[in-house]
């Protein structure tokens, strides 16, 4: 047996058998043989049979992305359907089984290298990100060749577990968690794309594991342990034993907790709190509704912005946000407006690369650089308010300039639709979020321009910490329970609150059941985390007091230490 270790990404205990997902790099079709030597006529018709089975697959992949995201991420599929048709490179490889008596599968495998090596060297990086594109397209004809299907569990029977490099993108635009029991990946973090959706789909997974080629085999059995980032290869059966007795018990604690899936959260004393879900996609909405959610407190609307070749048009955006605003059901949703740079790009938004991105030209910054780009999603928001109760949100708020000038450009929205006849809701609520210190501290200054404030835990410690919360080598500095972060939280919860401003927590730490005495205790209104994660913080809130709860907030601030901080909150000292 083997122990792979990750980072654990979603919680879940998954036992299935691995179906390792092919990459264009494996020894697939490196052997001409002496078949594909005498028969090159045969081997041109194999190639041509797979290339219209693969462009069949990728029809059915493209419509059931389209009836699930819409056209902007099925059109990554729509590119893949388009090379399968593309006479040039078909008559390449055509030429090359001819010329070099190759089989299919290395004509397939070298003009897919060629193809790859081109993107990746272009100086242009939407082009350079094709080249993910081109692999996923040309692990997917190996797999046909061996009469294999991509990334599904037809294979064994039933279900599966993936093991890849990161998820393909033609398998991730139509994912069917019925079919997919849990996944491995050999890069990625918490915050990366595979992570945020395996959350929201409930399905366990590691990711970050290294390389797992060398490591794992399709068939081998796999015990996947989402909590704890640990991977277990061939595992003895009194090692499965006491897994399935984990998962029973998971199982129990999940329906355990469907009984708070109604019920409004509370402290046992009765201060109420309200907890909602980070989305990224309209899909999303239903499942944290599913969960319990009170609410959409972070719409990640720049997920509709990626993974294509231009921007959304207005239409497309408000297709996205109110199918979130009418899967909620009169709830709120908050929309937060564009937040590209930093670790998230547009390739065709054809920005200069910067040394620290974090940094630099994103967020707000480049909304309010770019008025028609904002315009297009500020109509879109308005238009959305009126199937709904929507919420619109700023990021990366530094000053109050920027505020102005944001509600200056929402106020041109708001006339350009009048002048159209087109509705939306006037009163539609605006806020912003505070992922910096100096928002932080101009907290005092944001009363009566703002109806709500969101604090971004993410960016808030990466910049109080002066550290890149990518960057492994300064990993240990990333300290959300670092004093310096608290103190923060409690100013801007009593500066909020004396303007009549109510204070939510959007971060992925809000999902810790540690941190959840803190953030009552400092104030908070309302927490927006993984819906996966909202019964198990529902009930652990129904477990504490209130005054408790201030109490040891009121301690930590007085800590010196992140560690003295969580010496404080040992669960031998928490409340129970």
């Amino acid at each position: 047996m083997n122990t792979i270790r990750g980072i654990a990404a979603a919680e879940g205990i998954a036992i299935g058998t691995a179906w390792v997902l092919p990459h264009i790099d494996a020894e697939d079709g490196q052997g001409e043989g002496a078949e594909a030597a005498a028969e090159p006529e045969r081997q041109k018709l194999k190639l041509q049979q797979t290339l219209e089975r693969v462009r069949q697959d990728l029809e059915k992949v493209y419509e059931q992305a389209q009836a699930k995201h819409g056209d902007g991420t099925a059109k990554i599929v729509k590119g893949q359907i388009l090379m399968t048709k593309d006479r040039s490179w078909i008559e390449g490889m055509a030429r090359l089984i001819e010329e070099e008596r190759v089989s299919a599968e290395f004509a397939v495998k070298t003009k897919v290298d060629e193809l790859i090596r081109m993107f990746e060297s272009m100086d242009n990086a939407y082009m350079r990100e094709r080249a993910s594109d081109v692999r996923d397209l040309g692990n997917r004809l190996l797999m046909r060749f061996k009469g294999a299907a991509y990334g599904g569990g037809e294979p064994f029977g039933g279900p599966v577990v993936w093991v890849a490099n990161d998820l393909p993108p033609s398998l991730t635009v139509a994912l069917d968690p019925d079919t997919v029991q849990a996944w491995i990946t050999e890069t990625g973090g918490r915050t990366s794309h595979s992570s945020i959706l395996a959350r929201s789909l409930g399905i366990p997974a590691v990711v970050g594991a290294g390389d797992l080629r060398e490591r794992i085999r399709t068939g081998q059995t796999l015990i996947v342990d989402g909590g704890s980032g640990v991977v277990l290869v061939d595992p003895s059966p009194a090692l499965l034993r006491e897994y399935e007795e984990k998962r029973r018990k998971l199982a129990e604690s999940r329906s355990r907790l469907a009984r708070w899936k109604d019920e409004p959260t509370a402290t046992a004393d009765g201060k109420r709190i309200a907890l909602q879900a980070n989305i990224g996609h309209a899909d999303e909405a239903s499942e944290a509704s599913r969960q319990g959610a009170e609410g959409i407190g972070l719409f990640r609307s720049e997920f509709l912005f990626m993974h294509r070749d231009d921007f959304p048009a207005e239409d497309e955006q408000l297709a996205a946000y109110r199918k979130s605003v009418e899967s909620m059901d009169g709830k709120p949703v908050t929309i937060r407006t564009l937040d590209i740079g930093g670790d998230k790009e547009l390739p065709y938004l054809q920005v200069p690369k910067e040394l620290n991105p974090f940094l630099g030209y994103r967020a707000i910054r480049l909304c309010l650089d770019r008025p028609r780009l904002f315009l297009t999603q500020l109509r879109a928001i308005l238009r959305a308010s009126h199937y709904g109760q929507v919420r619109l949100m700023l990021p990366m708020i530094c000053a109050a300039e920027e505020i102005r000038e944001a509600h200056r450009l929402l106020q041109q929205a708001r006339e350009e639709l009048e002048r159209e006849g087109i509705a939306y809701d006037p009163y539609m609520k605006v806020g912003i979020m505070v992922e910096t210190p100096a928002a932080a501290l101009l907290m005092d200054q944001f009363g009566g321009m703002v109806d709500f404030v969101s604090i971004g835990t993410n960016d808030l410690v990466q910049y109080t910490m002066a550290c890149d919360r990518m960057n492994e080598a300064v990993a240990r500095l990333y300290q959300p329970y670092h004093p310096a972060v608290l103190r923060q939280i409690r100013y801007i919860a009593e500066q909020a609150h004396r303007h009549g401003i109510t204070v939510s927590l959007c971060g992925e730490w809000g999902s810790e059941a540690s941190a959840l005495p803190l953030l009552i205790g400092l104030g908070l209104d309302a927490i927006s985390m993984s819906a996966s994660s909202i019964l198990g913080i529902r009930e652990r809130a129904a477990s504490l007091d209130s005054e408790y709860c201030a109490q040891l907030a009121a301690a930590a601030l007085q800590c010196a230490s992140q560690e003295e901080v969580l010496s404080l909150l040992n669960p031998s000292k928490i409340q129970s």
